[in-house]
């Protein structure tokens, strides 16, 4: 697929509603309640996607496999992704359940940023990034996305990572199936505010 048709594909699963919401569902059950839906979670988080549509469905949520299909192709962050027999998925971090990801330990890039609301920067400057609910920090080498994950939480502020300094150090990097980088936890010594 070329970046034309990426865009628009992002921009329809934006811009439309029912998929936004329906995402955000599968983020719940697949990151941080797969109980809500019955599901049974494997170790490294995936789970059945007959179940999940059936299990789905008999909830109240007008999921189809074609819907499902859909959101995995147009979510801008890839937030999931199906097993290489496409009879399971899973998400691909964000997990407040107990998973191993089984993701290989990665050499990260020099420097790594995170987006936050300008509210809490002085907590982060102080304490450092914790993982919170979380496995894992999430880190990202692009500036734009770490700002469009700071709005979320109201106005951005761009926090620069020294990441090599950090695997230097010995602090672990890895780098989910969808490009986010993760870590421990970021100490403050690492940390500046752009």
């Amino acid at each position: 697929m070329n970046n034309k048709n990426d865009n628009r594909n992002i921009k329809t699963m934006t811009s439309d509603p029912s998929l936004k919401r329906t995402s955000k569902f599968l983020s719940l059950v697949l990151r941080h309640q797969p109980q809500q839906l019955g599901l049974d979670m494997d170790d490294a988080g995936w789970v059945a996607v007959d179940r999940l549509v059936a299990n789905a469905q008999r909830a109240g949520h007008p999921l189809t496999l074609e819907l499902l299909r859909q959101i995995v192709a147009q979510s801008d962050k890839q937030r999931f992704a199906f097993s290489e027999d496409g009879l399971r998925i899973r998400a691909n971090q964000g997990h407040s359940v107990p998973v191993d990801l089984q993701l290989a330990p990665v050499l990260p890039p020099d420097w790594l940023y995170h987006g936050t609301a300008a509210g809490r920067v002085a907590a982060i400057l102080q304490e450092g990034l914790q993982k919170q609910r979380r496995h894992h920090v999430h880190l990202s080498e692009d500036r734009e996305v770490a700002l469009a994950v700071g709005r979320r939480y109201g106005p951005p502020v761009l926090l620069l990572v020294d990441s090599r300094r950090m695997a230097a150090d010995g602090h672990t990097f890895f780098r989910s199936d969808n490009g986010v980088w993760l870590v421990e936890a970021v100490p403050p010594a690492y940390l500046r505010q752009l």
